[in-house]
């Protein structure tokens, strides 16, 4: 006799494994990446902002610094895409960011002559640059009481109340809706183009039937000369390389090593120049100070600011040569074609 009432699991011999499902990656757009950098660097301005009020870690004010410059490569890079309130314009935000950069800069000026130049010139000299770091410290406690009145103001208030605001409800223009790796080309290339054509790549060459020529023979003199010259064109370059690589950065988890040795080399360029800028303010301001050409009161000051620079040029050369290659825009220009 046949029997019908089998146990269940007889009835099935073999176990189906369980179904997978393809899950498709989410695709990000160019307002998504737009949200992402401007809540981030906002979020870095604001956890300094204390601090910096406090007036207790000179790093922290560095870090806010650094956070609204960063925070206006981003509005002013997703313009195109995200729609941000009045008062988080890029205009407003550099006036905030001029502010904090004064007191930076003279906190650069204090360590760089306490840490770095004063125990190595003669006591002749420590005399005088006493002088000018007690003109410093009262410069300094102006520039916070400056900082500190900014950071109370009803501008400084609407950018965070706006910003806030903006993050809880964004706002975008259609463009935002477009894939990133679509659009980002378009979006780096501005900022590349300008950063290649700018005239200081020229500083200190020679065109000869059309062949661009940079002197080898150098020396500490020569680096003085171009220097009192083009310290302001060098200075801008600074300035356009920094907003470059800051921008850039928001994007290396789109492409791969090339990418990266290229903001790495950007980064180089900025903080050379940006060595050599300050050398060259410390040199003006001690004029202004001390009333006389440093050469004559601060002797051995002049010589090691000579030698810093033209060690500083040395280091320069070199990517400025490899930068007024073809060859190198070329490549350049390709890696950022081709996100991974």
């Amino acid at each position: 006799m046949i029997r019908l009432h089998h146990k269940i699991e007889n009835s099935y011999p073999f176990i189906l494994p369980p179904m997978t499902l393809a899950v498709q990656p989410t695709i990000k757009t160019l307002g998504d990446y737009g949200y992402e950098a401007v809540q981030k660097h906002f979020k870095k301005t604001l956890k300094w902002e204390t601090t910096v009020k406090k007036d207790k870690d000179p790093e922290a004010l560095h870090q806010m610094r650094v956070g609204m410059r960063r925070l206006r490569t981003a509005v002013s890079g997703f313009a195109q895409a995200i729609v941000l309130p009045k008062s988080a314009s890029n205009k407003n935000i550099g006036k905030i960011a001029r502010r904090l950069g004064v007191l930076r800069d003279l906190d650069v000026l204090q360590e760089t002559l306490k840490n770095i130049y004063y125990p190595h010139v003669p006591s002749k000299e420590q005399k005088y640059l006493q002088t000018a770091l007690d003109v410093l410290s009262k410069q300094r406690k102006d520039a916070l009481v400056y900082v500190r009145s900014t950071l109370k103001e009803e501008r400084y208030k609407s950018l965070k109340n706006g910003l806030k605001d903006w993050l809880e409800k964004p706002k975008y223009y259609p463009l935002a809706s477009l894939p990133m790796q679509e659009v980002l080309p378009d979006l780096l290339f501005p900022q590349v183009s300008n950063f290649l054509l700018h005239p200081a790549w020229l500083v200190g060459t020679k065109i000869e039937d059309k062949q661009i020529l940079i002197p080898t023979d150098w020396k500490a003199e020569d680096v003085k000369q171009q220097l009192t010259t083009n310290a302001e064109v060098l200075h801008s370059l600074r300035k356009q390389a920094k907003g470059l690589r800051y921008q850039m950065e928001l994007f290396t988890d789109l492409y791969g090593e090339s990418y990266t040795a290229y903001v790495a080399e950007v980064k180089s360029i900025q903080q050379i120049l940006g060595s050599l800028q300050d050398s060259v303010v410390l040199g003006e301001w001690l004029v202004n100070v001390l009333k006389s050409d440093i050469d004559a009161k601060l002797p051995t000051l002049a010589t090691l600011l000579a030698k810093n620079r033209y060690q500083l040029w040395q280091q320069w050369r070199p990517l400025q040569e490899r930068y007024l290659q073809g060859e190198t825009r070329k490549s350049l220009h390709l890696t950022i074609l081709q996100p991974d």
